[in-house]
């Protein structure tokens, strides 16, 4: 097997450049208006998407690199308590927070010292690829649902 290919491979995947919108275009733009909207019969806003991403997201690379993690609660723990950003900088906060912690993943997935297939010591048999895997999957479905509300909302108008 050619490592450095299947790394490569997972950091690719993991930025999404592929098939669909990656974060940057799907995240980017939406006026702040509508960062809260939620139009009929969604079951959440843009604000709840991209909180329950960076919070997921984050969740998953502390359960990677830290030994004594500890689970949030499932679900309130990852999702945001309200519909709407709290103030007007919480957006870019937590498209910066994303980007920062999906930097980290990538590199951890990249480093040649990682070893992708070893089991997580105090999980119950994840591994780096796993996780790595889990983290462009669970991002994709919700970015997916971000686009879908943009469109709903009026505000997509990338092909």
């Amino acid at each position: 097997m050619n490592d450095k290919a299947l790394r490569q491979h997972v950091a690719n995947l993991l930025t999404g450049k592929g098939a669909h919108a990656d974060f940057q275009q799907a995240a980017s733009g939406l006026p702040r208006k509508l960062r809260g909207a939620k139009p009929h019969g969604a079951p959440h806003s843009a604000w709840e998407l991209m909180e329950h991403l960076r919070i997921a997201q984050r969740d998953i690379l502390e359960f990677c690199r830290n030994p004594k993690y500890i689970a949030l609660k499932w679900p309130e723990g990852y999702w945001p308590q309200t519909t709407q950003p709290p103030t007007a900088p919480a957006w870019s906060k937590s498209i910066r927070s994303f980007q920062r912690d999906l930097a980290a993943i990538k590199k951890l997935v990249l480093n040649p010292d990682t070893d992708l297939f070893a089991k997580i010591p105090w999980g119950d048999g994840q591994t780096i690829l796993r996780e790595a895997f889990l983290v462009a999957d669970h991002t994709a479905y919700h970015l997916g649902q971000l686009v879908l509300l943009r469109r709903l909302l009026g505000d997509w108008d990338k092909s």
